[in-house]
């Protein structure tokens, strides 16, 4: 029940997704324990869901004009703007002992760590499902947006009702790869302002609605939480949840190297950004 931890410098966004992959990639070949990594961004940046259409959907010229980078996940979902948040990956065999074959019951599984550590934060969080994102009337009559905050999905984190944790999941090669970010603190504006509509009166509307189904630490503990406390209590959590022996440690040399390749070759490349 060894897991390797790792915790990341702040990255690039083409960076951060080239080094979930190889994680991934070496898990496959039995080379390295599973791994939960930790991470951040710098610049800030809106990673796209592998299925979502880039341009249609996110405003690259305005990303631009902000420094922010624009990268394309190798998991689904809808997009994310990642700036003030910790972000982790968790990345582990198929047949590792516990965890259950459907991506559903694998969320319930690895929330229920998350949990545990926002507990030791003093955050009340629970699991949620869809019909607790909206009520019938509201979910009926809203289109999906191309924002991941906007509504909570199968077993992931609300705290009061809105959305705190927002993660996706692959599986490929027999090895399951999760990453998902925490809200340190969030603008429902900023995320916004790099998704495209076709008003502006659509886009304050999405803003309206990511104020109301969306919420933070800093606003459900009144002050602001640093990125190592809740890395801490985040692993404490899952230490314990999971009953997991954590293990610190770093990347191999091949997965540095292959991760460096992946970066240049794949998720820095319009070919890829732009594949859809």
């Amino acid at each position: 029940m060894k897991w390797r931890i790792i915790e990341s410098p702040a990255l690039e966004g083409a960076a951060n997704m080239a080094i979930d992959e190889a994680i991934m990639l070496a898990q496959s070949r039995g080379e390295v324990l599973p791994t939960l990594r930790f991470y951040r961004w710098s610049p800030a940046a809106v990673s796209m869901g592998y299925f979502q259409k880039a341009q249609a959907e996110i405003d690259f010229e305005e990303c631009s004009r902000r420094g922010i980078d624009v990268v394309r996940r190798l998991t689904g979902g809808r997009a994310v703007l990642h700036q003030d948040e910790i972000t982790y990956s968790l990345i582990v065999n198929e047949e590792y002992s516990g965890i259950p074959p459907t991506i559903t019951g694998s969320y319930r599984y690895f929330s229920a760590g998350l949990v545990a550590g926002l507990k030791k934060l003093g955050v009340k969080a629970d699991m949620s499902i869809p019909r607790n994102a909206y009520g019938a009337r509201e979910r009926s009559s809203r289109a999906a947006t191309a924002a991941c905050f906007d509504s909570a999905s199968n077993y992931e984190i609300i705290c009061n009702g809105r959305k705190l944790v927002g993660s996706a999941q692959v599986r490929k090669q027999g090895v399951v790869l999760q990453h998902g970010s925490l809200l340190l603190s969030f603008c429902a504006e900023d995320l916004a302002a790099i998704l495209r509509f076709d008003s502006e009166d659509k886009r304050r509307e999405m803003a309206a609605v990511l104020n109301n189904s969306v919420t933070s630490m800093k606003e459900i503990l009144g002050r602001k939480v640093s990125w190592e406390e809740t890395r801490a209590a985040l692993l404490e959590g899952m230490e314990e949840t999971l009953h997991i022996t954590a293990c610190p440690g770093m990347l191999t040399r091949e997965e540095q190297a292959v991760s460096q390749q992946l970066t240049l070759e794949k998720y820095s490349s319009s070919a890829w950004t732009c594949k859809r």
